[in-house]
Formats: C-alpha cells, sequence, structure tokens
C-alpha cells in the first residue's frame, strides 16, 4: 500500500510538529506525528504485561477521553509501544457512527499532541499514533462486542478460562461484567473484561459486507 514519509524532527520543549506520516494499512487510516512532553472499563486491551505500562495507558486514557469526546469521537483503544521512543496509539470512533478520515485523525493528532504534551505522562522524545479501528477492529467496549454480534472473533485471556487462554469463535455480545462467545465446538464462554488481553475480529465476507453499511450509532 502508499505510504507518504516525511522527516519528522526530534521534540523539544514547547514545540509541536505539523508534519505527518501517513500510512494506509488494511482499510485502517494511521497518522503519526512526533509530539513529546473515571471509567468503567479500561478503553484497550493489555498488549504488555508489564504493570507499569498498565498503570501508563489507564493515565494516558483516562487524560484523552474527555478531549476525544468534546471533538465527537469515541476512544477505542489506547496502546503504549517501546521504550527508548515509546509510541502512543490512539485508536477512536466518530461517535456518530460514520467512517474515520484521515482529516480525523489530523484533527485528534494536532488535539491530543497538545493535551498529552501539557499532562506530560511520558517522559522524553514520544510518538503519537493516531488510527481509526479498521475493519477487524479490536473489541474493546461492551458496545463493541454488542454491535458486532455474529461475527467471528479471536480473543486471548491473561489467565487459563476453562484451562485456556485463546479462543476463537462467535460474538454474542457483552454486558458491564464480561463479554460471550461461542467457541468453535459450540460451547459458550465469559470473558470477563480485566481478563481479556486481546480481542480482534476476523476479516471475513460477512463482517466486510456488514461494514460497508451504512453505521449506527449505539
Amino acid at each position: 500500500m502508499p505510504d507518504r514519509q516525511q522527516p519528522i524532527p526530534p521534540h523539544h520543549a514547547g514545540a509541536l510538529a505539523t508534519r505527518f506520516r501517513l500510512g494506509y494499512l488494511t482499510n485502517t487510516i494511521i497518522l503519526r506525528c512526533v509530539t513529546g512532553g473515571g471509567l468503567n472499563w479500561p478503553p484497550f486491551l493489555f498488549l504488555d504485561d508489564n504493570p507499569a505500562s498498565q498503570r501508563l495507558e489507564t493515565r494516558l486514557a483516562e487524560t484523552v477521553t474527555p478531549t476525544l469526546e468534546g471533538m465527537g469521537y469515541e476512544l477505542v483503544r489506547v496502546t503504549l509501544i517501546g521504550r527508548d521512543r515509546p509510541t502512543v496509539q490512539v485508536m477512536a470512533d466518530r461517535a456518530d457512527g460514520a467512517p474515520i478520515a484521515v482529516a480525523d485523525c489530523e484533527s485528534i493528532s494536532h488535539a491530543l499532541g497538545a493535551v498529552l504534551d501539557v499532562a506530560d505522562l511520558v517522559p522524553g522524545a514520544w510518538t503519537l499514533e493516531v488510527s481509526s479501528p479498521g475493519i477487524d477492529r479490536p473489541l474493546t467496549r461492551p458496545k463493541d462486542w454488542n454491535r458486532f454480534a455474529g461475527h467471528l472473533v479471536r480473543a486471548e485471556s491473561a489467565t487459563p478460562i476453562d484451562g485456556r487462554k485463546r479462543f476463537s469463535g462467535i460474538v454474542l455480545g457483552a454486558d458491564n461484567s464480561a463479554a460471550r462467545m461461542r467457541l468453535d465446538d459450540g460451547t459458550e464462554v465469559m470473558l470477563p473484561w480485566h481478563d481479556i488481553r486481546r480481542a480482534r475480529l476476523v476479516l471475513t465476507d460477512a463482517l466486510i459486507a456488514a461494514t460497508a453499511q451504512p453505521a449506527r450509532t449505539n
């Protein structure tokens, strides 16, 4: 896929870079810019077992959520990747259900870059990456599991559930305590929110057809 890149200078105090690197990956829009400087369930899935990283991701999510909501967006996930020059990945949806466009990513990037610069949660130089969820999106909230009920998902838990950590099956929905799925062998499993490390839709013809229809707000 095409990838346009421009050199981006390292962060220095009081400066916010306005040059971007844009990439298009599997129907997901990603925009990166360099900057620096109370939820019922976490709007992210932990990809890192480091407790310090998880606590920082929680603080980042709490910091960016009010700004996103005020702009008409919803936070899907925050992930912190890397150590020497970490990347703060913010995945967002439009609250009105319309598809995320490059202009949305740019607006979010400018706003959150300023907010995170002031909050100064990540020491040293870091990269902000804003993206749309894409078709084969992660499922991080009850509304995601309810919206995509009937579609194929792969999930992983932090601790064994019925003797296993990895699951593949059909989304059945969710409430505020757990997500539900029907496994390939026909059994059903409940995945408590605090125990889900990752969950992502599997790209299928049915999913592509469903997401091609006008999005609905929940």
